[in-house]
């Protein structure tokens, strides 16, 4: 994996490429962060969503395109993103088997974690980024493949910075503060970085990284 000073300079190169100039600022969690998925049905509704596949292709606007998904190759899992509903589905029909191999037993075992990332912008280039899909004011940002993989790299070492920390939620119960932790997490059986879903909250954008643990 290369170095994070490596992952920023190309970072300052795609942006004067031009890809908008979004950075991470921190990741936050809240009560949001943590749903038990309780059966099979539920996980494969999960997927669906996060892959804007089936029920939820509505959602599969032009900025899907910049979303990150978790796929696997062999064993091993690679994070790309995507140009076709129809790898969607392939990603889709392989986490589906990894979740038979991994044979979870939904009896408190699986989660889906909802992460999200703060990220800041000089406000000249957020109003060239506003626009308004289907009535709704929402904001697209232009970045190479090589950008939005950097954002993806730098979510995820926050993320485990996070873990390493040992911190502790407010309000969260024990299990979920472990979660936070990465205690007892067997194994990630997918993750998204969804960046085609941006809010702005109290000045700040954030979008969010979904990962569904198996504990």
């Amino acid at each position: 994996m290369e170095s994070m000073r490596d992952i920023n300079r190309v970072m300052e190169r795609e942006i004067t490429k031009g890809s908008s100039p979004l950075k991470l600022d921190h990741i936050e969690f809240g009560v949001y962060s943590y749903q038990e998925i309780t059966s099979k049905e539920k996980l494969l509704e999960v997927l669906s969503y996060l892959l804007r596949i089936g029920d939820f292709s509505q959602y599969a606007g032009k900025t899907i395109l910049n979303n990150v998904y978790m796929d696997l190759r062999g064993k091993k899992p690679v994070f790309k993103r995507t140009r076709t509903a129809m790898e969607r589905n392939n990603i889709f029909a392989i986490i589906k088997r990894y979740a038979k191999k991994l044979k979870p037993q939904y009896n408190g075992d699986v989660y889906l974690e909802t992460v999200r990332c703060y990220f800041d912008i000089p406000q000249e280039n957020l109003e060239k980024c506003r626009y308004t899909y289907q009535g709704n004011e929402t904001y697209a940002f232009p970045m190479s493949d090589k950008y939005i993989m950097a954002l993806y790299t730098h979510c995820l070492v926050a993320r485990k910075e996070a873990a390493a920390q040992s911190i502790m939620v407010d309000g969260f119960t024990e299990k979920e503060n472990e979660m936070v932790r990465l205690e007892n997490v067997e194994d990630v059986l997918f993750q998204a970085l969804l960046l085609d879903d941006v809010r702005i909250e109290f000045g700040k954008i954030f979008i969010c990284l979904n990962t569904i643990y198996t504990l």
